[in-house]
């Protein structure tokens, strides 16, 4: 099994875990990572996005001059398409642009994305992560002497003094374990665990 130190919140290494191979030190496979970051962008969409067909603008009701005589070609309404003024053609309306994506394969993907960050060095783990209050400053200390610019720290459980003291801190996220997913582990340079979302982490991916 994959191995990995264990710190406290002063970057003194307390221990050394083992990881799950089959989630932490699997093989990476891009195009899962790569599916499973289109399925989410394309269920954040809103889809709302609406253009009016010719039949839908106001006005436009009579002919605008008679059929012949006049030299211009002839026409039926000044709300057509060519016309400013007038309907568009082949516009946006609504849609859903989600997509179906089954769950071995969300599993699958969630675990290539975790195991990217462990091959690339950028994954550590803190045995517990606790703040005696809600401080952005003794938070920035915190990732600061994990030199972490800029990192998903995931914990266990609710713990408002971190998500509240990292919600101001712009290239920070703080998630729980339940709530980690693909997309912000790959937009995050760091990955941060604590040793209890590791355990749910292993838990609720396992095969």
């Amino acid at each position: 099994m994959a191995k990995i130190a264990v710190y406290d919140s002063n970057r003194q290494q307390v221990s050394e875990r083992d990881l799950a191979d089959d989630i932490f030190n699997t093989d990476v496979k891009g195009y899962l990572i790569h599916d499973m970051v289109r399925y989410q962008l394309a269920a954040r969409r809103q889809g709302t996005a609406d253009t009016k067909t010719r039949g839908q603008v106001a006005g436009g009701g009579r002919k605008p001059y008679k059929q012949k005589g006049t030299g211009n070609a002839r026409q039926g309404s000044t709300r057509a398409p060519h016309f400013v003024g007038g309907g568009t053609v082949f516009g946006p309306h609504p849609r859903d642009y989600s997509f179906k994506l089954n769950r071995k394969v969300k599993k699958a993907a969630l675990r290539c994305a975790l195991s990217a960050r462990f091959k690339e060095e950028k994954l550590t783990v803190v045995n517990v992560l606790n703040l005696e209050q809600i401080s952005t400053k003794a938070f920035t200390e915190f990732l600061r002497r994990f030199e972490l610019g800029g990192a998903l720290v995931v914990i266990d459980g609710h713990n408002p003094q971190v998500e509240l003291s990292a919600r101001n801190l712009p290239n920070v996220k703080v998630l729980r374990a339940d709530g980690v997913n693909v997309y912000d582990v790959m937009k995050y340079p760091n990955l941060l665990l604590t040793e209890g979302a590791v355990s749910e982490l292993e838990g609720a991916l396992a095969q």
